[in-house]
């Protein structure tokens, strides 16, 4: 078997190309550029406060995020990533390295996604491509629809002495004696139950702004005791053409619907019956009404959940968690968007 020559790595991505890489259509309909300034800003060091210019030059900001975005759209660990950069040609030409470029290794990429965490600037970053989906006609319109989705996390097995101190938001006392056990300790996360079964994690709440589009418009994160309604309204968009806003019945309250009258929407929350007052037809009608739109939202959370590994978080925290969720929210809105756009031009 003779070497791989140049020519022959360029036949081999013309083959992929010839067979719709799906790679080069994100590469195409994403303005990578626009990120750069946001990116840059927060990981390069100042140059007064760069002690000499000697040694490797930094890789490019964009190319690491470009590396986070490959990350996410196939959920891979950061040593995975690096495999697959290194064995992959679609990768490499995505990322635009050639075969004798150096590519980031695991620990710089996650150095990389620490910085980018700590600085909350992935739901920056999701906002900006947010403004671009809108310049491409993809505006927040006909109402929104609003729900809740566990993110499950390892399970941790504390007592009940220390799981009563994390709720109260301290760390247990004999914890603190031991700093590599509390590394190791997830303290953002908490148990509830859902549908009579115990989840252990974080919870996303996420507004789609367009039932056709389904693309997710605003998501917030919260550890998994906090009932959704308690987030609502750091989801609502004003922006919105239209003033629906739809939900399930667990979102329904005189609270709510006050809170949602005075900010100028209209519920389409659906309605429930109570113990000796059965929903009456019209209100069974408009239930199934509405669920026809609101359905929508769980073809999100379905897409994410049969996407490779699915949507559990093996980070610890939720300063990470938020950005390994909001990569996979970007990874979501961008893979759709290659959707509507094919669909666009059928």
């Amino acid at each position: 078997m003779g070497q791989l020559g140049f020519f022959d790595a360029d036949k081999r991505l013309e083959a992929l190309s010839a067979r719709g890489d799906p790679l080069e259509a994100i590469d195409r309909l994403v303005p990578w550029e626009s990120f750069r300034a946001e990116i840059e800003a927060v990981v390069l060091t100042p140059d007064e406060l760069k002690k000499s210019s000697a040694g490797r030059k930094p890789f490019d900001g964009l190319l690491m995020f470009r590396m986070l975005v490959l990350q996410a759209l196939n959920n891979l660990s950061d040593e995975q990533v690096e495999y697959q950069v290194r064995d992959r040609l679609s990768f490499s030409r995505f990322l635009g390295l050639a075969i004798e470029d150096s590519i980031p290794d695991s620990t710089t990429l996650w150095l990389f996604r620490e910085k980018l965490a700590k600085a909350g600037l992935i739901e920056k970053l999701f906002d900006c491509f947010d403004q671009h989906l809108a310049a491409k006609g993809y505006m927040a319109r006909g109402g929104q629809i609003i729900d809740a989705s566990i993110v499950p996390v390892p399970t941790q097995r504390n007592s009940r002495d220390e799981n009563a101190e994390l709720q109260a938001g301290r760390t247990p006392a004999a914890w603190k004696q031991k700093p590599a056990k509390v590394r190791q300790k997830d303290r953002d996360a908490r148990w509830t139950k859902k549908h009579g079964r115990s989840f252990f994690g974080l919870q996303e709440l996420c507004e789609l702004g367009h039932a056709k589009h389904k693309l997710i418009r605003h998501y917030v994160m919260s550890d998994a005791a906090v009932h959704d309604s308690q987030e609502l309204d750091g989801l609502l968009d004003t922006g919105n053409t239209c003033n629906d806003v739809f939900a399930d019945s667990a979102y329904r309250s005189t609270k709510i619907e006050g809170r949602l009258r005075a900010s100028g929407f209209k519920s389409r929350i659906h309605r429930r019956a109570i113990r000796n007052h059965p929903l009456s037809n019209a209100q069974l009608k408009a239930n199934r009404n509405r669920s026809k739109i609101r359905a929508r939202i769980e073809h999100v959370f379905g897409a994410q959940e049969s996407s490779p590994g699915g949507r559990i978080v093996r980070t610890i925290g939720i300063v990470r968690a938020r950005a390994k969720i909001g990569l996979q929210n970007l990874a979501y809105n961008i893979r759709r968007l290659v959707t509507l756009e094919r669909i666009a031009t059928a």
